[in-house]
Formats: structure tokens, C-alpha cells, sequence
């Protein structure tokens, strides 16, 4: 058995964090098994258009092929789907549509003599709708969850207030209470919830990917016991939840620092260990003119040296995606990049993991996104949290109140990039005033018990993911659980 070809059939969701992160696992169990081989299947994004960070990403990842991982990108069917369904409907039906695609590929790949046995289907965590694609081949499915364990378990008690209790979700939403969740420790106000579940469609899409999540074999996720202790043991004690793989941190820790310009490095060197703000909001984060002035004059006013990734919302509704300016000054108050010349830099685009591991900085405004808050926690930086849109405000409710490691902006702050219509029903858009940003970030660059918190952390994910480490013997696990598949195929 132990030379038997053994393939796995990677199917990531179209976002560069999705895909990023399902990169990083394939690379690990190919390292860690000479008999593993794995076929990434590559959706592309909806309506991105070319020169999109994510669309770039994608072509590089079709012209390599690392060893013993390949990547084919999927065709895409030309006929838009329905221009009236919400956007948590459009993107379950985008996925759907490719199953027919995925199908292909397996049934040429089992007719491909000398090719192995292919011994599992990991499909990410909005991708459920391919478990019938492999139930099809007698081919075990694993679901990569590329989020948190505590909101895994948060999706799965939704799902079961809703189905077995038969709780009115959306108005328990707009309760202004608060809910004990058994993956945390502390109870969980309905003001974090995420934004997906503010409507029925996306509460739909939300129940339907939770349902299906219970289907599978094993559910892999991107965390480490000693950060989720709780909530790992929570769902390993659930008998009507699949075994949980955690697995992390899994990061890129190769992102290309030399992408960003040589002045900003020069500059970074020269400072003072620790003494620098990095606020970075991730590949959707971008704020209107109004919010990015209260955060220049909160800058400003504290006094912190600083890099501002600062991007420019999309100039229309089909790209989704922010951009860099041509010139920051137009959205920033007058004189400010002159007057803090000295102290801080606003750039457009940043490689993240090339500025978190420099040692000059020293704290992190953050979106929560779980990729860059496990990055922060390597390195050993402590985060701010500002939440924007999807599970982010779970993730930073986690981080601040349930764990103690980073400090707040504002938990509750929810701008949803994909459905405008949740936006449009506000009475008034949210701003987060001078004041309260200039606050966390004195908190975040002043509080010693976080940053003492954070450094241990950052011994602790590493520790993991070596040999003796917990998420180390977790992928041992994974792998025997694939093997063994072999001779039940």
C-alpha cells in the first residue's frame, strides 16, 4: 500500500485567500508523503475582469506545476446566471455550474491507466455542492474549512437553531442580545454575527453549506490546538459532527516583499523595533472618503509612526474590487501626507507577510480576515481589530473578548462589499469617528499584558507546525485517513 499513487482532488472557492490557503495545505501533504499527488481544480471569479490581484494570481498558479501538485483551471460557462438573485444565491449557483466540469476531469483522470487511485475529493468550504460529484465515484470528500474552528462551530449551531429549534435567526440578529455558543467560552453578542445571515438568502446559503458539512468524511481546518483549545475540543466532543483535522497555521510565508517599493523597506529599516503601525484591510477592504480621513487625522493625531495600505473602493458594481490611487492626497485631508512625511508612509497594495515580519512593526490595524490575524499571531504582532465584512467580526469578537489577543476598534462594524441592498436598507452609514480609531490604536501599540499574550502565541504556532507539534500529528492523521481509503475505493 505505502507505494500505491494516492491522488486528491483539490477544489478551492475563486478568492485569493481560499486559494492561497488551499495552495500552502497541498504543498504541506505532498512534503510530508512522496505517495501523495494532488490536481488543484481552479474556479475562476465571476465578472472580475484581467489584471485583478485575484485573476493574476490564478494565471501564475496555471503555468507551474510544483512537485507532484498541478493545477487546471475549469472553464467557464458564458451564459451569466440571473441578474435578480442576491449574491450569496448567485455564488452558490456560480459553483453548482461547474460541477459538470468537475466531473469530466475525474472521469478522465479514472480512465487514465498508470494515473492512481484517487483517494479523496478536499473541497473548500462553500465548494459542498461537489460532495454529490464524488458520492458519484465512491470518492470520500473532506471539507477544507479556511476559517476558524470557533466559527465552524458557530455555522453548525446556526444551523441547528434554525433546523432543530426552529429559531427565527434574522430577528434573534436584531435582538441586541447575546447567545451561548458552545465553541466559546464567552457568550456571543448578535452584534457580531456576520452580515451573511442578515437576509434570508444569505441565511439559505449559510443553512444549505452547514448541512452539508456534517456529509462529509473530515472537515481540515486552518488553526492550532493551543489557539483553539476550546472550541477544538467543543466539536470533537459532537458526535453528529465529522472528525476535525486542525492543521494550521498554514501561511505563505514566501509572499514577494520586493513587489512593494524599495523606499518603504529603506524607510522601515531605519526606524525604531516595534514602533511602527501597519494598517492593511485586506484584498476587499476599502473605506469611503469620509472614513479615510477620520483614520489620516487619527494617525495624525497619536503620533505612532505608520504604513497605510490605503485602497480606492471599486468604481463599479461588477468589479468588486478595490485599487490603489494614482494620488492618495485627493481622499486624504489637506497637507496630511506633507505633514507626516516623516513618520509614516500610505502605499497602495502591500505584501503583508513581507511587512508583518519586519521588526519595526509593531502593531496591526486590521479587517480580521483568519488569514491575517494567523499571520499577525506568527509574528508575533499584536492586532487592532476593525472587522469589515463576512465572519470577520466572529473572528475579531475571538481574538479581543474570548482570547485576549488584540485589542478593539469597533467589534460590530459591518459594511457588506457583495450585497449593497444590505447597505441600502441602513438608516445611515457607520462612522468610525477620529477619536475611537486613535484610541485602539494607542491601546494597541501601548497595552504590554496583549503584546506579552501575542509574542507567546507566536512561540506556540510555530511549535505547532513542527515535528512533535500539535498540528504536526494532526496531518500525520489526515494522511493515514486518506491512505486508508485506498481499499475501500
Amino acid at each position: 500500500m505505502a507505494n500505491t499513487p494516492a491522488n486528491l482532488i483539490f477544489i478551492p472557492a475563486p478568492g485569493v485567500g481560499h486559494i492561497m490557503s488551499t495552495v500552502e495545505i497541498a504543498k504541506l501533504l505532498v512534503n510530508r508523503d512522496k505517495n501523495l499527488a494532488i490536481t488543484v481544480l481552479i474556479i475562476n471569479p465571476p465578472s472580475l475582469g484581467s489584471g485583478s490581484a485575484i485573476t493574476t494570481y490564478i494565471e501564475s498558479l496555471a503555468k507551474k506545476s510544483l512537485n507532484r501538485i498541478s493545477f487546471l483551471e475549469l472553464p467557464q460557462d458564458e451564459t451569466p446566471l440571473g441578474d435578480s438573485m442576491s449574491s450569496s444565491a448567485f455564488y452558490k449557483e456560480y459553483i453548482i455550474s461547474h460541477c459538470k466540469y468537475v466531473r469530466n476531469v475525474v472521469s478522465d483522470m479514472i480512465d487514465r491507466s498508470g494515473s492512481g487511485v484517487i483517494v479523496g475529493f478536499v473541497i473548500d468550504m462553500f465548494c459542498t455542492c461537489m460532495i454529490d460529484v464524488a458520492n458519484e465515484f465512491h470518492i470520500p470528500t473532506y471539507v477544507f474549512f479556511t476559517s476558524n474552528a470557533a466559527f465552524l462551530g458557530f455555522e453548525l449551531y446556526i444551523q441547528t437553531l434554525c433546523d432543530d429549534q426552529n429559531q427565527d435567526v434574522i430577528e434573534l440578529i436584531h435582538s441586541d442580545t447575546e447567545v451561548l455558543v458552545p465553541c466559546f467560552i464567552k457568550q456571543v453578542p448578535t452584534k457580531v454575527f456576520p452580515t451573511v445571515i442578515q437576509t434570508k438568502e444569505g441565511l439559505d446559503f449559510l443553512m444549505w453549506s452547514a448541512c452539508r458539512l456534517r456529509e462529509v468524511k473530515a472537515i481540515i481546518v486552518n488553526t492550532y490546538f493551543e489557539l483553539e483549545k476550546h472550541a477544538i475540543e467543543s466539536l470533537s466532543t459532537d458526535n453528529t459532527i465529522p472528525p476535525v483535522y486542525p492543521v494550521g497555521p498554514l501561511l505563505n510565508l514566501e509572499d514577494d516583499g520586493k513587489l512593494l517599493a524599495d523606499d518603504v523597506i529603506s524607510w522601515l529599516d531605519c526606524q525604531p523595533t516595534s514602533s511602527v503601525v501597519f494598517l492593511c484591510f485586506g484584498s476587499m477592504g476599502s473605506f469611503d472618503e469620509i472614513q479615510v480621513k477620520e483614520i489620516a487625522r487619527a494617525l495624525e493625531q497619536s503620533g505612532y509612526r505608520f504604513v497605510w495600505s490605503l485602497r480606492r473602493p471599486p468604481s463599479d458594481q461588477a468589479s468588486k474590487v478595490p485599487s490603489d490611487y494614482k494620488d492618495p492626497s485627493v481622499v486624504l485631508p489637506e497637507g496630511f501626507l506633507e505633514r507626516t512625511a516623516g513618520i509614516g508612509k500610505v502605499i497602495g497594495w502591500a505584501p503583508q507577510v513581507a511587512l508583518l515580519g519586519h521588526q519595526a512593526i509593531g502593531g496591526f490595524v486590521s479587517h480580521c480576515g483568519w488569514n491575517s490575524l494567523l499571520e499577525s499571531l506568527w509574528f508575533g504582532v499584536p492586532t487592532v481589530a476593525w472587522p469589515i465584512y463576512a465572519e470577520q467580526q466572529i473572528n475579531a469578537f475571538e481574538m479581543v473578548v474570548e482570547l485576549g489577543l488584540a485589542v478593539e476598534i469597533k467589534l460590530d462594524y459591518k459594511r457588506n462589499v457583495w450585497d449593497k441592498a444590505i447597505d441600502a436598507h441602513k438608516d445611515h452609514t457607520v462612522i468610525v469617528t477620529t477619536d475611537e480609531i486613535e484610541c485602539g490604536i494607542r491601546r494597541l501599540m501601548e497595552d504590554k499584558e496583549v503584546r506579552t499574550k501575542v509574542k507567546e502565541m507566536s512561540d506556540k504556532s510555530r511549535a505547532a507546525v513542527v515535528e512533535g507539534g500539535s498540528s504536526y500529528a494532526s496531518v500525520g492523521r489526515l494522511i493515514q485517513d486518506f491512505m486508508g481509503n485506498i481499499s475501500g475505493i
